[in-house]
């Protein structure tokens, strides 16, 4: 794949996400409260906390589309794109399976997407021991942490295929909903698919946090084996990476705790009790958010990647593209309440989309050059207008006799620009005239 195509899908992948997201939100702002949420018989999240992970969730595609774009072949960007994407379509399918279920039960396949929506539930921690491995070069540690890889695939393909399967609600996501697929039959000897089923999914669930904690493990290792920049962007990754795998292996070993208990103990055993568990399960949504933020500082601080440019451009870009569009917006109102104040009607009149689109192109050059040097000066100081300082200072250089005059100019060019902590010039002596004037 070119880094051209791959950057296309990246990017394509980001418009999914943004698509789904939205759709998600819509039904959510529609849909009653549901009869059960996950763990508990309440409503799901409301609509601040809702709209606030929504939004900061869209640092996991950006963070991926703008690696993708510059190291198409690095498994972490794509890795990003893909925890954008899986957390996009479970939110998605389960508001739609509320609305289908709770609301407008004319909609197809309501119990199905609300299946599917729980399966989704074991890529997360698989997709999480993934990025522990392989950051921040996209490379195993060593060939021998493959079978840490290996494991965490395994467990959750174990997980997944007997819960698909499973016989009962659908705890994780939809505790009002009947598995559509749910197998009964007894194997022999008494042994039910229950049984096998669950202890499929204690078997995967094991698995799983036992792999989450060796990843994090790995992570370790490396930064007590690094050095300089790549030190420092190893501790941006734990500030995220830590809490995340301790509150995810200890949600995974509530889980597994509670499915060994309930199909082979015939009672409920909870290690955690419940309020604990919802707080455990709120600190790892909250480090969940902040991965791709952390990965995002050690790219603009610790250069990871060197992709300054891409991240430049999505600086600059989305800045004014959310400028101009407050702008805009703002000047449709305006004029519109403008109008209505002078002439009393209450149609919005084409003069007001008229104006703020001349204003939006005439502003757009001024503040992109506005934008841009506000970036280049707080991110990238050692870049910062250097092709127009060395322009100004050539043209000094072309009118200024004085050397003293042209030594004081060029230290404060390269204070300007670099910022050093010391600097001096020294100026080598004329050897060769001064072995004319011995001659003479």
């Amino acid at each position: 794949m070119s880094t051209r195509t791959a950057s296309w899908l990246a990017w394509s992948l980001w418009a999914v996400f943004v698509v789904l997201i939205a759709l998600a939100l819509l039904l959510g702002v529609i849909t009653n409260d549901v009869p059960f949420s996950p763990g508990a018989p309440e409503a799901r999240p409301g609509p601040v906390l809702t709209v606030l992970t929504a939004v900061l969730s869209l640092a996991y595609p950006t963070v991926g589309a703008l690696i993708v774009s510059r190291l198409p072949t690095n498994p972490i960007g794509w890795l990003f794109c893909g925890a954008g994407l899986l957390y996009a379509g479970q939110h998605f399918t389960v508001a739609y399976a509320d609305y289908a279920l709770t609301e407008n039960i004319a909609l197809p396949w309501g119990e199905y997407v609300a299946w599917f929506s729980s399966l989704v539930e074991f890529a997360t921690p698989t997709l999480g021991v993934f990025l522990m491995l392989l950051f921040p070069y996209g490379r195993l540690p060593s060939r021998r942490w493959r079978i840490v890889a290996w494991a965490a695939l395994l467990g959750a393909v174990l997980a997944a295929l007997a819960y698909a399967f499973k016989p009962g609600p659908l705890y994780l996501t939809h505790e009002y909903v009947n598995n559509p697929f749910e197998v009964v039959e007894v194997i022999g000897g008494g042994f039910t698919t229950y049984d096998l089923f669950g202890g499929s999914i204690v078997l995967g669930l094991s698995l799983l946090a036992t792999s989450t904690v060796a990843a994090l493990f790995s992570v370790f290792l490396r930064l007590h084996r690094a050095r300089g920049v790549v030190r420092q962007q190893l501790k941006w990754f734990l500030y995220a990476a830590v809490p995340l795998s301790v509150c995810l292996s200890l949600v995974l070993l509530q889980w597994t705790i509670a499915y060994f208990s309930t199909d082979f103990l015939s009672k409920t055993v909870l290690i955690l009790p419940g309020q604990v568990f919802v707080a455990i399960i709120t600190v790892a949504g909250i480090a969940l958010l902040i991965v791709p933020i952390v990965t995002y500082i050690a790219m603009l601080k610790y250069r990871l990647y060197d992709i300054d440019v891409a991240i430049n451009r999505a600086l600059v870009y989305g800045s004014l593209t959310a400028l101009l569009a407050a702008v805009y917006f703002g000047g449709v109102t305006a004029t519109q309440t403008i109008f209505r104040a002078l002439t009393g009607q209450q149609e919005q009149p084409q003069l007001a989309i008229v104006v703020s689109t001349l204003v939006i192109a005439a502003l757009f050059n001024p503040l992109r050059r506005r934008i841009q040097s506000f970036i280049d000066r707080r991110f990238y100081r050692r870049k910062y207008d250097t092709a127009k300082t060395l322009e100004a200072f050539s043209a000094k250089l072309r009118d200024e006799t004085d050397l003293n005059a042209l030594s004081d100019e060029l230290v404060g060019v390269v204070r300007e620009t670099m910022q050093p902590a010391h600097v001096s010039l020294w100026l080598r002596p004329d050897s060769a005239k001064r072995g004319s004037q011995a001659l003479k």
